[in-house]
């Protein structure tokens, strides 16, 4: 009955995607977007669609990886290092016909500063910018708490309309403008209930060919993959590990790598007493057998060629030049050393279970709800690790209105351990992860609030580097301190692939933001 049903459902998806093929580009993404206001992003579902709503000042060519701006003219060093001229080209318009200018650029860095913004890169953000002041209608000033070794990439930040918001820069989340907005990019959105809709918004520097295109919410990823195969939708963002080979054996099907630079981790409490002395931690990192994590979830088998999963030991994949190759990872469990471990950080062992202060430790454990699409029960098989090896345990799926309203501001302490995963861009900035959680934007996203002064001063020493080679050597000393302390287990990175129909051409996808070269994309109905 349950694989009839599944039939079923399988087939009403497909003939229901099957309508909106036509002229719209039609395409299935991880999740809906929880806003189109790029102040409010929390995924990388956000991050993904406000590229083809807004224009950043500066973002690196997929093609190239040249440092170029579609708004930029020109720009100079101005205060000595501690800002940057911009000159803005002159023609470039809102969506809704109001001129593009500098007005816009300052209001956007204003409302990052203004604390009554409850931007979640707000704290970032004003640990990166002074000020911004508009010197004329195509000339901004944009002034930097410090002078940065690279300054423009700290530019790589999307702009609002400041005709928008009335001039207001305490921007709420709740603004008609975060379903509705206006921006400068190649396709104008538009945000119901079931999806978003773009459509085409030719511009100075834009030329969509693509007249609309909708955004649906992926599910079951069979069911994606058959209404693909059936041409009900012509693209699927990520495409899970055990599905490639039923994309790749399709005529009408090409799977494109997507380089998200993401890294999967457990993020440790080490506010729980148990949690606190470091060597705990460091048991629970020898219990995690990650060669059987990663055959049972996501197939991957040990020593298999061109594995699309790749252990690491500290937060950096390892083809960053910031990630420290003289620290191991550990790909299988050393059950006696982490027994040592324990027992020196003053547990016991009564009846085959783990006891603090004649308590057994029960670890509650969360993670991410969609990570379980990309590792299935990757929740499941930690828990049974852990138990096996004497923990009692509790497994949570946790909603991303929750990751985001909880885990992301610091406010998921009733947990002991949460699996999730992190990506970045090209500035692998790792300040918001580590750093003890301040009012100058430290700590951002630090999930458990983890405080190590030697930490912090890494990190200082990084924001200090002026060449690439001292930011190197900061970030290779924070990796050793991060895999001894150990706030992370950190687990692995794993390649993403998405899956396009064959008639989808000139698709390339950038690095992190996926839709750069959008205007290059053409899509040609079938007959």
């Amino acid at each position: 009955m349950r694989r009839r049903a599944r039939h079923l459902f399988l087939a009403a998806a497909v003939a229901g995607s099957a309508l909106l093929s036509g002229t719209t580009l039609s395409f299935y993404e991880e999740s809906l977007p929880s806003t189109l206001n790029p102040l409010f992003a929390r995924s990388m579902v956000d991050s993904r669609v406000h590229e083809m709503i807004f224009d950043r000042l500066y973002f690196h060519s997929p093609i190239t990886n040249e440092l170029t701006s579609r708004l930029v003219d020109s720009w100079a060093v101005a205060e000595g290092g501690k800002a940057v001229r911009l000159t803005l080209k002159k023609g470039v318009k809102w969506h809704d016909g109001a001129p593009f200018g500098a007005d816009d650029v300052c209001f956007t860095i204003d409302a990052y500063l203004n604390p009554d913004t409850p931007s979640p890169y707000g704290e970032q953000q004003r640990a990166i910018f002074r000020g911004c002041k508009s010197e004329s209608k195509n000339v901004a000033l944009v002034q930097f708490t410090k002078i940065f070794h690279n300054p423009l990439e700290r530019l790589a930040i999307y702009v609002l309309p400041v005709h928008s918001f009335n001039g207001n820069t305490a921007v709420q989340p709740d603004h008609e403008f975060s379903a509705h907005p206006q921006g400068t990019g190649p396709a104008k959105g538009d945000r119901g209930r079931r999806g978003v809709t773009f459509n085409s918004a030719p511009n100075l520097h834009h030329k969509l060919t693509i007249p609309s295109m909708s955004l649906q919410e992926g599910g079951d990823p069979l069911v994606q993959i058959r209404t693909l195969q059936n041409d009900g939708v012509q693209g699927m963002i990520a495409v899970p590990p055990g599905y490639r080979a039923d994309v790749a054996a399709s005529d009408n099907l090409a799977l494109k790598s997507y380089d998200l630079r993401s890294w999967w981790f457990v993020a440790v409490n080490q506010n729980k007493a148990y949690l606190k002395d470091k060597r705990s931690r460091q048991a629970l990192d020898m219990l995690l057998n990650r060669t059987e994590l990663r055959e049972f979830t996501i197939g991957v088998k040990a020593n298999e060629q061109n594995s699309p999963c790749e252990f690491i030991s500290g937060p950096f994949v390892q083809s960053s030049p910031f990630y420290n190759r003289s620290v191991p990872v550990r790909p299988v469990s050393d059950q006696d050393t982490a027994e040592t471990l324990l027992l020196e950080a003053g547990f016991e062992q009564k009846g085959g279970r783990w006891h603090q202060d004649g308590e057994p430790v029960t670890l509650k454990i969360g993670i991410k709800a969609s990570l379980n699409l990309e590792a299935p029960d990757l929740l499941s098989y930690i828990g049974n690790q852990l138990e096996a090896a004497g923990f009692g345990r509790q497994e949570f799926k946790i909603a991303v209105d929750d990751w985001n309203r909880l885990v992301l501001t610091g406010n998921a302490q009733d947990y002991d351990l949460i699996v999730g995963k992190w990506s970045f861009g090209l500035v692998e900035d790792v300040n918001p992860l580590f750093h003890t959680r301040n009012e100058e934007g430290g700590g951002a996203t630090n999930i458990f609030g983890f405080s190590n002064p030697e930490v912090d001063a890494l990190l200082k020493d990084f924001e200090k580097a002026r060449l690439d080679t001292q930011a190197q050597d900061a970030y290779h000393k924070l990796h050793e301190k991060l895999a001894e302390e150990l706030p992370y287990l950190f687990l692995w990175k794993l390649d993403t692939k998405s899956a396009w129909g064959s008639h989808v051409r000139g698709n390339t996808i950038s690095p992190f933001y996926y839709w750069t070269e959008l205007d290059s994309w053409k899509y040609k109905p079938k007959p």
